[in-house]
């Protein structure tokens, strides 16, 4: 099993649960967060003031996965949840060692 945390621009959202979903993704965690990378973020303008902001809104995707699904998962969110400019996010994949369903002690991928 596999662990995949995508960070993703947040009107992005509906388009990469969706496609995630069509892939046989069967739960997913979404988690509003701040952030920022190579951007540095960015200035606003607000009531005729202008600021900087560090930290640039994101919306932070959790979901496990079975390893032969990882290929299709990582395709889905790239192709849906790209704009073509800096700030689209990034996918972190990670192993898990196991999994258990709190209310009936099931273990494994079955938990999935």
């Amino acid at each position: 099993m596999k662990m995949v945390i995508a960070y993703i621009k947040p009107f992005k959202l509906d388009e990469v649960k969706n496609a995630v979903q069509e892939k046989g993704v069967k739960g997913i965690s979404a988690t509003e967060v701040k952030g920022f990378g190579r951007q540095k973020g960015h200035t606003e303008l607000y009531r005729g003031s202008e600021y900087h902001t560090d930290f640039i809104p994101k919306i932070k995707l959790e979901m496990v996965i079975q390893d032969e699904q990882v290929n299709d998962v990582i395709e889905a969110i790239s192709e849906n949840g790209k704009t073509g400019k800096m700030g689209d996010g990034k996918i972190f994949i990670l192993p898990v060692e196991q999994a258990v369903r709190v209310r009936t002690g099931e273990q494994g991928e079955d938990v999935l």
